[in-house]
């Protein structure tokens, strides 16, 4: 740890300090599972604590779709913006880096460093744009198992994420059993509903429909902000829930009067409007394109409807967390994947926790969730 982080910790007990990001490249031709293949990729990663000399106290954590590599401390001192999972991830929090080695690695298809879509395509010298491959989650957990054996890491303590990031945990544990300990899928789903396949849509036509998305191909820094922002806007609500959004905004004002009528009157509406802003400022609207069309391609059901059939290869523990008010993945649809595990003989629990924050309930400092990830991480 250099001084400055030091001198971080010392100031906020429990923090992992300054971070820098690491690049994985893997040189060889990657095919993703829709047929085309990448000649190589990136994957931008950051890691906290150390790992063992048995290599055997590793933790991945795998981001949400608007998430990335950067989980927990910060990249600048006078900013201090921390990780998007900070208040689990650091000396004696839940994810222990006193104890474990943890990586977090932004998705193949990103735009926070990986390979994606705003990358420049070697063999032509230009961006990718939509020549870039379909990926899904399964491409994603590949690329992911390279980095891990980068590492020499041949089993992961655990696997731990929420929402698109839960569906990876759960692609873990039937891609590649005997390379995961413990598995946490969090507010997730085996497979998408139509609704979340709806809204998805909603997002995506927003996209494709401002005139600056160009059919994919615009210029850096430029491109369709407004489609994107709406695709935000949109989303975020059903990251809430309604208890959650009337008890933050109700029907509260801004303290100014909108002088014309469509201007922002309410205060959940200059939320929104902020929320799609910043999206904007570090999101490509490609990969939000890409993300979410693999969201909604995500069906470990298949064609039969038997998820048991992809779960009966699950070898390691399974403590799936679902939340009360949350909607987009609802309870019942994680508790499908316990029962399910549970029917093929699996060690797995299942926990609901009762948020007033619906979806995004993963993502807040909440002792109940502390507790059980804490807890769980400690099962061998």
């Amino acid at each position: 740890m250099n001084d400055a982080a030091s001198i971080l910790e010392k100031e906020i007990p429990g923090e992992v300090g300054l971070v820098e990001w690491q690049d994985y490249t893997h040189d060889a031709p990657f095919t993703c599972e829709g047929g085309g293949t990448l000649p190589g990729f990136t994957l931008r990663y950051e890691s906290y604590g150390r790992l063992n000399a048995e290599r055997s106290n590793a933790i991945l954590i795998c981001h949400a779709l608007s998430g990335d590599h950067h989980a927990a401390g910060v990249h600048d001192l006078n900013d201090r913006k921390t990780g998007w999972w900070n208040n689990m991830i650091g000396p004696g929090k839940p994810i222990d880096t006193n104890e474990y080695f943890v990586l977090c690695a932004n998705c193949l298809g990103g735009c926070q460093g990986s390979t994606g879509p705003a990358s420049v395509n070697p063999q032509t010298g230009k961006h990718y744009n939509l020549d870039f491959p379909v990926v899904t989650i399964r491409d994603m957990v590949r690329a992911q198992k390279h980095l891990i054996e980068h590492f020499g890491i041949e089993q992961l303590h655990a696997v731990v994420g929420g929402s698109m990031g839960g569906m990876q945990v759960l692609q873990w544990m039937i891609e590649f059993p005997e390379a995961v300990r413990l598995a946490l899928p969090m507010a997730t789903t085996a497979r998408q509903n139509a609704q979340a396949i709806a809204f998805n849509e909603v997002g995506r036509s927003a996209i494709m429909q401002d005139p600056e998305w160009r059919g994919g191909d615009y210029e850096d820094g430029k491109g369709p902000h407004v489609g994107l922002a709406i695709a935000r806007m949109m989303a975020h609500i059903t990251y809430l829930s309604d208890r959650g959004m009337d008890d933050k905004f109700g029907r509260r004002r801004r303290s100014s009067d909108a002088r014309e009528l469509f201007d922002i009157e309410f205060e959940v509406e200059s939320y929104l409007r902020y929320q799609g802003k910043t999206f904007v400022n570090r999101f490509d609207a490609n990969t939000y394109l890409y993300f979410t069309k693999a969201l909604d391609r995500f069906d470990l059901y298949g064609e039969n409807g038997r998820l048991e059939e992809k779960l009966d290869a699950v070898q390691c523990r399974t403590l799936v967390i679902g939340f009360k008010t949350d909607w987009l993945f609802p309870p019942q649809q994680n508790r499908a994947i316990a029962h399910a595990l549970l029917r093929c003989g699996k060690h797995a629990t299942y926990a609901e926790i009762d948020s007033d924050l619906g979806h995004d309930s993963f993502l807040v400092e909440a002792p109940e969730l502390q507790k059980l990830i804490r807890e769980f991480l400690k099962k061998r």
